[in-house]
């Protein structure tokens, strides 16, 4: 079996939305690998800084997926796409509902077509454990029936992992689907952690958290979810059906084997900080509309390959305290 490094250096890899929290640290190890690195991305949330001593060895193309022309000309020579580039925003999806379908689902579609006409055969999608919605099982497993959405923002990661599904079957694409639970860590621009120690540089004696404080959901540190992500490329050919053949698509979720009390953040984060607010709830059981306040995922299929994450979520909160605290214009940039 080749190695991961084997499998891209030297290679055009293209990556949407590069420059954002997530993709610029996979553009850091697609270097670290040998990759040529070309990153597509709109600035919506993407940051120059993010991508700091990077800069200087890839190709940086700004521009946006509803641009079709551009994105397939960009496309020319590539060999593998990560497609990165979404809007997560899930608690303005209410205010803003169609920019979920153009630029997640369209710009999917998009990205697929650009692949299919530039003969690229290969492609790994951010998705989203928020597919399950009000998952039937948890911890929720990657063959759980998923059935109604109650966000757009779920329901256009879906759409796009269907349109994913149609291209590997019709166009003879390898694809591997990864399904997030929320992300923490360095180059952290929106989240509560972000909400709240926004709230608390403010006024430390108050905090207002939307909800009952008692929405369970678990997180990952990016480092994590990047080694994760590498390893399953690398082990794939080991991810096989029930008759023992190759998938052409490998869905895996990607989280750690815990979870926890939204209570449980604050205190993690207060502690940190060293301050001790008064807290306040605006009520119900979730956030926002389309909040699903119970997201734990079943990892046994990528446990199963040999990953496990390192970072306790305990650590990786504190983690993204520390890169708030030590880089506070993202307080000013931050979406």
């Amino acid at each position: 079996m080749a190695s991961i490094a084997d499998k891209f250096a030297h290679k055009e890899v293209f990556v949407t939305g590069g420059a954002g929290f997530v993709g610029s640290h996979i553009v850091d190890r697609l270097l670290l690998y040998g990759a040529r690195v070309t990153v597509y991305d709109n600035f919506s949330t993407g940051r120059e800084e993010f991508l700091g001593s990077a800069l200087p060895h890839i190709t940086l193309i700004r521009d946006d997926l509803l641009n079709v022309e551009k994105l397939t000309r960009s496309m020319l020579n590539m060999s593998f796409v990560f497609h990165i580039a979404a809007n997560a925003d899930i608690s303005k999806n209410e205010l803003d509902p169609t920019k979920c379908f153009y630029q997640n689902t369209v710009a999917t579609q998009n990205v697929l077509e650009a692949m299919r006409l530039n003969g690229v055969r290969e492609i790994a999608f951010a998705s989203t454990g928020s597919v399950y919605d009000e998952g039937s099982v948890v911890p929720t497993p990657e063959d759980v029936h998923i059935g109604m959405q109650s966000s757009p923002y779920g329901a256009s990661k879906m759409a796009g992992e269907v349109l994913i599904q149609a291209y590997s079957s019709m166009f003879d694409m390898q694809a591997h689907i990864f399904r997030f639970v929320s992300l923490l860590g360095k180059r952290y621009t929106h989240g509560h952690i972000f909400d709240f120690y926004k709230q608390l540089r403010a006024d430390p004696t108050r905090l207002t958290v939307r909800g009952n404080g008692k929405q369970n959901k678990s997180y990952l540190l990016i480092d994590d979810c990047v080694d994760a992500m590498f390893f399953a490329l690398e082990n794939s050919s080991r991810d096989v059906d029930a008759a023992g053949n190759p998938k052409k698509v490998h869905t895996f979720n990607l989280g750690t084997p815990e979870s926890c009390l939204l209570n449980d953040s604050i205190s993690y984060i207060t502690s940190h900080l060293g301050v001790s607010p008064v807290i306040s709830y605006t009520g119900g059981d979730r956030g926002w509309k389309g909040d699903v306040p119970f997201i734990f995922l079943d990892t046994k299929r990528i446990n199963d390959l040999g990953w496990k994450p390192r970072a306790t979520i305990r650590e990786a909160v504190v983690e993204t305290v520390k890169f708030i605290d030590e880089n506070r214009w993202v307080l000013e940039r931050g979406k």
